[in-house]
């Protein structure tokens, strides 16, 4: 269907005009194939500084769930299994595609859709305890995202803590940073991206998401990758010929701005924006929402009925019940999102 205004979810536009004019500007380089070009190199260098990481390892993949797959499995003995909350992306909504490459999820309970560094230090400590625990799966890596399923953001607290806890049982922390852009903009957020990377072994750059036409940038910070991670790339389809792609938009995104600021971070900032805005409208109707979400993702609780009159005329996602009365509804911001987009929203509730 076609509808006058889409808040459906946050990769539905193609790419903003600054990688799109990189694209555009040398698209007759012919550079080295499997991302050994120049430009790819750049894109590193400038996520480098960005980091305050300068010998960060990072690589290129084309999507969400397969940087997940990939770099999980790259991470993960055949007997071990990667730690995750009830929640989690890598849990609900990627078809099992970690667990297709024989790797068990353990779940564990959250709060808001955020791990506890509580319950995981339980959860670890009651395993190392267990006299049994040779006939299970073992614990080989631990994920969350920032932000969470839910749009529900880690303090830099709750994610030293967590951290602190995975490097006292030695293992790594993995951060899925897919709609990252948009928790390090949201209000309230004390966490930067160097500290980010200063707080987790492995995490990737979500560009899909934010401004690109595909693709993921996996940053491994303070444990080094596999030393034949490019081959495990392949192994999985990973690896795309023409990776000077995903480089130029990378450069582009991690390129200063007139203002100094990243173009990664000036296209989050307006999702935020568009997204506080929205949430403003919800709120001043009546409206009650699943989780307090500082970031693009707005969970609306609405009765059947006006959830069904609204998507006759917007587009968003039926998240689930609360009841048998009331619907959640997932309204998504972007990059791409205007104010006029708003102000037809908010006509439309009225």
């Amino acid at each position: 269907r076609s509808f006058m205004i889409s808040f459906e979810c946050d990769y539905n536009n193609g790419a903003c005009q600054q990688v799109i004019d990189n694209l555009v500007k040398y698209n007759d380089a012919k550079p080295t194939p499997y991302g050994f070009d120049a430009f790819s190199e750049r894109a590193k260098a400038r996520i480098r500084e960005a980091c305050g990481l300068p010998d960060a390892q990072i690589f290129f993949l084309t999507g969400g769930t397969q940087t997940n797959a990939t770099t999980i499995d790259s991470m993960l003995y055949q007997y071990e299994g990667v730690i995750c909350v009830g929640s989690g992306h890598i849990n609900v909504h990627e078809a099992g595609a970690v667990e297709f490459t024989e790797h068990k999820i353990i779940t564990i309970s959250d709060t808001d859709g955020k791990m506890e560094a509580k319950v995981l230090d339980k959860y670890l400590d009651d395993y190392m305890h267990d006299g049994n625990k040779d006939h299970a799966v073992h614990p080989g890596l631990v994920y969350i995202t920032f932000p969470t399923e839910l749009g529900t953001l880690y303090s830099a607290k709750e994610l030293d803590d967590i951290y602190q806890v995975c490097k006292r049982y030695d293992i790594p922390l993995y951060i899925d940073g897919a709609r990252l852009g948009y928790g390090l903009l949201a209000e309230g957020n004390d966490i930067t991206l160097p500290y980010l990377a200063r707080h987790c072994d492995v995490f990737y750059i979500g560009g899909t998401k934010i401004g690109a036409l595909c693709g993921e940038a996996v940053v491994f910070t303070n444990r080094k990758a596999h030393k034949h991670f490019f081959s495990i790339q392949k192994q999985h389809g990973a690896v795309i010929a023409k990776g000077a792609l995903i480089g130029l938009q990378f450069d582009a995104l991690f390129t200063p701005q007139k203002d100094g600021e990243l173009l990664y971070y000036s296209l989050s900032r307006n999702a935020i924006k568009t997204a506080m805005r929205m949430k403003d409208i919800f709120t001043r109707k009546g409206f009650e929402f699943l989780v307090d979400s500082p970031t693009n993702q707005q969970f609306v609780i609405i009765k059947n009925e006006l959830a069904e009159f609204l998507s006759k005329k917007v587009a968003f996602t039926h998240f689930g019940q609360t009841d048998h009365y009331h619907t959640i509804c997932r309204f998504v911001t972007s990059w791409a999102t205007t104010e006029e987009e708003i102000d037809e929203l908010e006509k439309i509730i009225d």
